[in-house]
């Protein structure tokens, strides 16, 4: 985890139908709204990009294993608009946000018609609006949910986190907790995933603030990732009010924000926690291909943009001609063409006892999920794909130990995995 080198990481790549893997070098509630205009046209960042030659002369092609689990997609709802993400209250109560700006309830299986009232006004435009939800650990006594949402106007927006108490049809007492301290222009690269940390303290992932050619400072928006004084770009870590832990790892340092965690992000759109191992987990995306998954550390720098798989969506050029560098953390696996990664989970359950310890990393481009193996170094050893053939949005292990699977569409679902008995063999 020490320095940016290079690295065997994992391409995945499409020929003749088949699917490859090619290893490569290199409550309250607690809101983060984008704005407030209900449009949802896809960005640059999630538009399935053009097949990019592998010209590593180390690469080396296999096949990847067919998915031989025995197991079912169950659609549980659907007309669900552009539904961004999904957390469970304890009573088996779920909350999924809509990207226009509606937090619905579904209980006992069944899509309340009415949204929950009290939901800030997001800047809904383009891949901003009302994206992740999250359940405070002590929701039981303390009524919590959190928000991460996009807010302010086309020329100046920010992400936000907010919090406010949930009485079961409306939110109360809402209160921004967190907001990043620049604003940006265009509705791009808001991250805004929201991860609990064993110690109740929360992870918030911010995204750079756009592609080229947009421009805060003077120069590239996206340099913001690797300013430590800036939001943009990193992971924020808060306590549960909004203030700041004291342990954080840039506290006391004048040159750096005390809130940031890591640094050198692009667009963080799925973490998950791993507590066998007490490892956080990210998957990020590239531009043009070079989408990452990465084993994330306090005060760790992950290259981005000075170290980079991606290229410019403008000239198919390499964003940066390194792909390493000392002092920068590698990526445990890159993508290439980009999958969009969005939507992460660590599988500790007891329904599939063969997935325990694997991840699970949707894509918007790909429209499937990634199940990845790991050693116990935190190193991949394997992955395939489970077609969903939607854009997927988010994955999530539900309190029942099933994977819960949402997806980015005008009319999107709610799919659950479930396992099948096998047959005895006669």
């Amino acid at each position: 985890m020490g320095s940016r080198r290079t690295m065997m990481g994992t391409i995945f790549r499409k020929q003749w139908g088949k699917t490859f893997l090619l290893p490569v070098a290199k409550g309250i509630v607690l809101l983060a709204i984008a704005g407030c205009t209900n449009q949802t046209t896809t960005s640059p960042t999630e538009v399935s990009p053009s097949p990019q030659p592998v010209t590593n002369s180390t690469v080396k092609q296999t096949q990847s294993a067919p998915t031989t689990e025995n197991f079912r997609q169950v659609t549980v709802l659907q007309g669900l608009e552009h539904p961004w993400g999904i957390a469970w209250l304890p009573d088996g109560t779920m909350l999924i946000t809509e990207r226009p700006g509606r937090l619905r309830v579904v209980r006992n299986g069944k899509l309340e018609p009415t949204p929950v009232t009290g939901v800030p006004e997001v800047f809904a435009v383009n891949q901003g609006g009302l994206l992740d939800v999250s359940v405070h650990p002590n929701f039981a006594e303390n009524r919590l949910i959190y928000l991460t949402y996009a807010h302010g106007t086309e020329q100046a927006n920010r992400t936000r986190v907010a919090r406010a108490r949930f009485d079961g049809k409306a939110l109360q007492d809402v209160r921004v907790i967190f907001e990043v301290n620049r604003t940006k222009s265009g509705g791009q690269h808001f991250g805004s995933r929201i991860l609990w940390l064993p110690d109740r303290t929360m992870l918030i992932s911010i995204g750079d603030g756009g592609n080229p050619p947009v421009r805060l400072d003077g120069d590239l928006i996206r340099k913001q990732a690797q300013n430590l004084q800036s939001h943009l770009g990193k992971i924020v870590r808060l306590n549960d009010d909004g203030t700041i832990p004291k342990d954080n790892p840039f506290v006391g340092n004048n040159n750096a924000n005390s809130a940031i965690w890591s640094y050198g992000h692009r667009n963080i759109q799925g973490i998950a926690f791993d507590p066998i191992n007490n490892q956080v987990w990210v998957n990020e995306h590239g531009a043009r291909g070079g989408d990452e998954l990465n084993l994330v550390q306090a005060g760790k720098n992950y290259g981005w943009p000075v170290v980079s798989y991606s290229r410019e969506y403008s000239t198919g050029e390499p964003v940066s001609a390194q792909k390493s560098q000392p002092g920068m953390v590698d990526p445990k696996t890159v993508w290439t063409p980009a999958t969009a990664p969005s939507g992460l989970a660590f599988y500790n359950g007891d329904r599939f006892p063969q997935w325990q310890g694997n991840l699970f990393s949707g894509g918007l481009v790909s429209r499937d999920v990634r199940r990845i193996t790991l050693d116990k170094a935190g190193n991949v050893l394997s992955q395939e794909s489970i077609a969903i053939s939607q854009r997927v949005r988010d994955v999530r292990q539900g309190p029942d130990g099933l994977l819960y699977i949402l997806t980015d569409e005008q009319d999107g679902q709610l799919i659950r995995l479930e396992p099948v008995a096998q047959k005895p063999k006669e």
